[in-house]
């Protein structure tokens, strides 16, 4: 299969535990003392790097680690915004879209030398 379809999958994957390990005891555990919060978020993200750690590594074969960075960061932002809007139930605003553009300003300049044209 194509390394970099594999890394995508499973760095998206990897961003649904992730956000939620980071993000989603705010909303279901706020009464609950920070450490439970904290070792819930832990077991959460023990499933996030089973998924990260090889999706680097598949990603590694074929992208260089500037590009896997970047990538994750425009893929976190794509699984974060959905997230923040229909499961945090927080009001969009333009500086989702100021930094989602300021990350294909990045991924550009990071990939650009694999474009055909260049």
């Amino acid at each position: 299969m194509n390394h970099y379809l594999v890394t995508v999958a499973l760095l998206c994957c990897s961003n649904v535990f992730m956000t939620f390990a980071w993000y989603g005891h705010l909303r279901n555990l706020s009464g609950q003392a920070w450490i439970v919060a904290a070792l819930v978020s832990w077991g959460i993200a023990l499933f996030e790097y089973l998924l990260q750690v090889p999706a680097n590594r598949v990603g590694h074969q074929v992208m260089t680690v500037g590009q896997l960075k970047i990538l994750q960061e425009v893929i976190t932002l794509s699984v974060f915004v959905p997230f923040s809007i229909f499961y945090m139930k927080e009001k969009p605003t333009l500086d989702y879209l100021w930094a989602g553009l300021c990350l294909l300003g990045a991924v550009f300049f990071l990939f650009r030398s694999r474009l055909p044209w260049t």
